[in-house]
């Protein structure tokens, strides 16, 4: 895969690093990309989204979220019992420990988390605050003149003339 090289954009943009770094982070090969646990990312309205992801054998002591800036972070720590491992005949399940990292766009947060039949539901939604949302603008219609009522003192004018 080719390399995309941003460094002109950095001298013409202020801000957009991040992006920049996320689409050249994009373009390296994934060799050790974690692929446990496994999830599902949906919409569930138009400005909703729900992350779906199968932690069987988790409990919701054993799950923890956490929300920082634009990232989100789903850890899972299972404790060891030693006394089921001598018992179990064969392991499907996988019980390991896990970290899987969310980025987030901006203005997403995260409005709740369930744990159900084995699958972790975080429901997020993308809120764009009132300043940042287009508005509609009325284009004002002729010139409108205002008349300035005049008075002796005014230098002699008469009333209801327009004042220059």
């Amino acid at each position: 895969m080719r390399h995309v090289d941003f460094s002109p954009l950095y001298r013409s943009t202020v801000g957009f690093d991040r992006l920049f770094s996320l689409l050249d982070s994009m373009g390296q090969p994934e060799q050790s990309a974690p692929s446990y646990p496994p999830y599902n990312i949906e919409r569930t309205g138009e400005n909703a989204y729900r992350i779906s992801m199968a932690v069987a054998g988790f409990g919701e002591a054993d799950l923890d979220i956490e929300s920082k800036e634009n990232t989100l972070l789903v850890k899972g720590n299972q404790a060891k019992d030693e006394k089921s491992d001598a018992d179990m005949l064969f392991r499907g399940i996988a019980s390991r420990n896990f970290e899987r990292r969310f980025q987030l766009a901006d203005h997403v947060e995260v409005r709740s988390a369930h744990l159900e039949n084995g699958l972790l539901h975080i429901d997020l939604v993308r809120e764009i605050p009132e300043a940042m949302k287009a508005r509609k603008i009325s284009i004002g219609g002729g010139s409108t003149a205002k008349q300035i009522e005049a008075t002796a003192e005014d230098g002699g004018k008469t009333k209801g003339s327009k004042k220059s």
